[in-house]
């Protein structure tokens, strides 16, 4: 396989006046989960249908394993699984027969289809309820067997966008450890679509993210999170007034302050020293209980992204 799963050269699709996608350059390695990332209409979907060859661009390339998007849709489709917008399984069907449905469509041998849906929905956890309709079942396993379809034929990439919007806390945990197994079990590349920071925080090795059809970072969640910043402690405790924030915002590797639900957050450049700064604190006569310190979360760099984004002169 490619070192290169999807590749993309200013990559552009224009509805009118209406700029969906903007001169997208883009390369996703192979064998990861690569996040997507951005806000509800910046794009995600579709940069999706993009590559899979469901759109013609207006401007501009791209290929998926080696496949043009657009000269060689069909192959493209054949080497590769997607769960976009609707789950694509029948109610009335049972999870077997869904996958045993779509194993026929992709023409797989019946020896291969019988070995694929049992490994497939032994993974998912659905086998003992294999022969139930489906139509019955919870969103949460609907959306299992969806992305078991989506993998029936063993693609080298899957597409996914937001296969956990809409589930239950429970459901979307479950389904996300799936999605992480089988990535290690299957060997694929998953293009991941989300707004969820924290999924793709835990999921994704490599993220990109976009907002009004155009690229604005991508890299590893680490180097994201650094945009916002550098570390920052969270201080719990009281008697936080006035004059111990003014204390503490005139200290120079001190870059912000912000007081809020009873504690202080708190942004600080590499070479800080927390405990000098606790110090100074219990000086100025606050009382410390708990000190927690960290990076910015993706999704507060994400924010950061967006506000930026949103104060630039060409916005």
């Amino acid at each position: 396989m490619s070192e290169t799963a999807i590749r993309a050269d200013g990559l552009s699709k224009y509805f009118g006046s209406v700029h969906a996608v903007k001169n997208l350059d883009l390369e996703v390695p192979s064998g990861i989960i690569f996040g997507f990332l951005g806000p509800n209409g910046s794009g995600k979907t579709t940069t999706i249908n993009l590559l899979l060859g469901l759109l013609a661009p207006t401007a501009g390339r791209a290929e998926v394993l080696g496949f043009d998007v657009e000269s060689q849709a069909d192959e493209l489709r054949a080497h590769t699984g997607a769960l976009l917008e609707h789950a694509g399984i029948y109610d009335q069907m049972s999870a077997e027969e869904n996958l045993e449905y779509f194993g026929r469509i992709y023409r797989m041998p019946m020896g291969l289809r019988e070995g694929r849906i049992r490994e497939l929905l032994e993974q998912m956890g659905l086998w003992e309820r294999r022969s139930e309709r489906s139509g019955t079942w919870s969103r949460g396993m609907q959306q299992k067997l969806a992305v078991a379809r989506a993998l029936m034929h063993r693609p080298s990439v899957v597409f996914l966008d937001e296969p956990t919007a809409g589930l239950d806390v429970v459901a979307a945990s479950a389904l996300r450890d799936d999605l992480a197994n089988l990535v290690v079990n299957e060997g694929a590349t998953v293009f991941l679509t989300t707004h969820n920071m924290a999924e793709a925080e835990r999921l994704c090795d490599r993220v990109a993210v976009v907002r009004n059809g155009e690229l604005l970072a991508v890299g590893h969640p680490d180097e994201i999170r650094a945009r916002a910043g550098g570390p920052h402690v969270e201080i719990f405790g009281s008697a936080f007034n006035e004059q111990v924030l003014a204390r503490l915002r005139s200290q120079p590797t001190v870059t912000s302050v912000v007081q809020q639900n009873g504690h202080l957050s708190v942004h600080l450049q590499e070479n800080a020293d927390t405990a000098e700064l606790v110090s100074l604190l219990v000086g100025a006569g606050a009382r410390i209980e708990e000190v927690r310190r960290g990076q910015a979360s993706l999704e507060e760099a994400f924010l950061t992204m967006m506000e930026e984004e949103e104060c630039s002169p060409t916005s």
